[in-house]
């Protein structure tokens, strides 16, 4: 009797720590796949409606659910990278802009990103592409300080163009020009460095390509493609089209690698862009572009493929934001979420086994060199507001005035929507809705304060 309940007590032990090495090794972890273009608008797809052929794209949506109201964290390129690594409005960590040349602002070390909170639990980490939330080269925190295993970007653009670009770095390394488009040389790398992993480390990538951000550079038959089916495109027009397509190229080809290495399987997919289009075409049926708070500046395709966990086909249409991925990665890896900070996003689980979102912290969005410059969104009603500053109208970095403004200045004027019956946001109600428009505004005023106060002050050189 003794002999067997030490037995049993060993194969207990021997069970708990074979899971433990099995959490360790992030054994039955879903795999995390994020990918985003820059500066691509909300109908730049087939998917949602454009003419350009993007058949890769297109099929992940089939595979997958399409979000018809999906969101940035920020209506420009820096802040949005950052809200969607933290899960935080992107003012809480002072990146109020893109960063300018020679500009102090960046992501700070002891902010938390996906990346730090997935690699306790075994997971490989890559960034690839686009980084954008502090120098690269520099002594601001790198990708490895924020988590990431590899990395292989460009502080902002490719430069000079999207073609044989020179500005790549590697794992803190410069590399110098490489041959090829962007698109191209971001996805090899990704696929190079998934290929490398062991077979049952689950991973988390971020494939941030440059495209369709300007310089643009297509390839010249996918210009004349585009130049022989619509005859009424311009040179610009018949290029930005073909930089589009060549992206989809690229996405095709993530997608094959994640079939070859029987990966897709266990792979939580999401596609969508930094930002809204300058494009009326990218933008169609919303007011507003890159950098405005209007819907144009910040609604984005969404799409998210998850064999098993979303049904192919299916359409969600509850707001939801880039803000979201960190608490609903947490959740379905099994990380805990940051608990000594504020999180604005929420989870999408409930979407996933068909419940409503129930969001504590309304959608906001703040440019503070733009006019309105904030914008917040409760089911479907969005207020937006002016600051009080004439300075942020002109401003167009940040400069030594614009830091006590950012601080100081106050939302003193308001608009009022209602998406549902105008999504293009052209019948102001804030007239005619006036105790809805008193207590949004009150709400939107409170959470600027908030999120303003919480943000640093970036020491500027005289």
């Amino acid at each position: 009797m003794m002999i067997r309940l030490h037995l049993i007590r060993l194969c207990v032990a021997f069970c708990f720590v074979s899971m433990a090495c099995a959490a360790a090794r992030g054994e039955g972890k879903p795999n995390i796949l994020l990918v985003m273009l820059d500066d691509s608008g909300w109908t730049d797809f087939g998917c949602f409606g454009s003419e350009i052929q993007t058949p890769n794209i297109d099929a992940l949506a089939a595979q997958g659910m399409t979000f018809t109201d999906c969101h940035a964290a920020a209506p420009n390129c820096s802040p949005s990278r950052v809200g969607m690594l933290t899960g935080r409005m992107p003012t809480r960590v002072g990146m109020y802009s893109y960063i300018p040349a020679n500009h102090p602002m960046h992501l700070p070390d002891e902010e938390i990103t996906i990346a730090e909170v997935l690699k306790p639990h075994g997971y490989a980490t890559g960034h690839f592409g686009k980084w954008h939330v502090s120098k690269l080269d520099s002594d601001q925190p790198q990708p490895a300080d924020q988590g990431f295993d590899y990395s292989l970007g460009t502080d902002n653009n490719a430069l000079p163009s999207h073609r044989d670009p020179i500005n790549f770095v590697r794992n803190g390394k410069a590399i110098g020009k490489v041959d090829g488009y962007s698109c191209q040389i971001v996805t090899d790398e990704a696929n190079r460095w998934l290929a490398s992993l062991p077979g049952d480390q689950p991973f988390f990538s971020c494939v941030w390509f440059h495209e369709p951000h300007n310089k643009i550079a297509s390839p010249p038959e996918l210009i004349e493609k585009y130049k022989k089916l619509y005859p009424q495109l311009n040179q610009k027009q018949a290029t930005y089209y073909a930089n589009i397509e060549n992206v989809d190229l690229a996405v095709g080809q993530l997608l094959k690698k994640l079939d070859e290495l029987d990966r897709a399987k266990d792979t939580f997919v999401f596609l969508t862009s930094d930002n809204g289009g300058m494009n009326p075409w990218s933008n169609q049926g919303l007011r507003g572009q890159k950098s405005l708070v209007y819907e144009g500046g910040q609604r984005e395709p969404g799409i998210l493929r998850w064999p098993g966990k979303v049904e192919p086909g299916s359409q969600c249409d509850d707001p939801v934001s880039h803000l979201d991925l960190l608490p609903t990665i947490c959740e379905i890896a099994g990380a805990a979420k940051p608990n000594d900070r504020k999180l604005d996003g929420t989870s999408w689980l409930p979407i996933l086994s068909g419940q409503p979102l129930v969001r504590v912290t309304p959608l906001m969005w703040f440019f503070y060199r733009v006019a309105p410059a904030a914008a917040m969104r409760r089911g479907d009603w969005v207020i937006l507001g002016y600051l009080n500053d004439p300075i942020q109208q002109h401003s167009h970095a940040l400069t030594k005035p614009d830091m006590p403004m950012i601080k100081t200045a106050r939302l003193d004027r308001f608009e009022l929507y209602n998406l549902k019956s105008d999504q293009q946001q052209t019948n102001d109600l804030s007239a005619s809705e006036l105790e809805r428009l008193g207590r949004m505004r009150t709400e939107l005023i409170n959470l600027h304060r908030e999120i303003v106060a919480e943000g640093p002050v970036w020491e500027l050189e005289e």
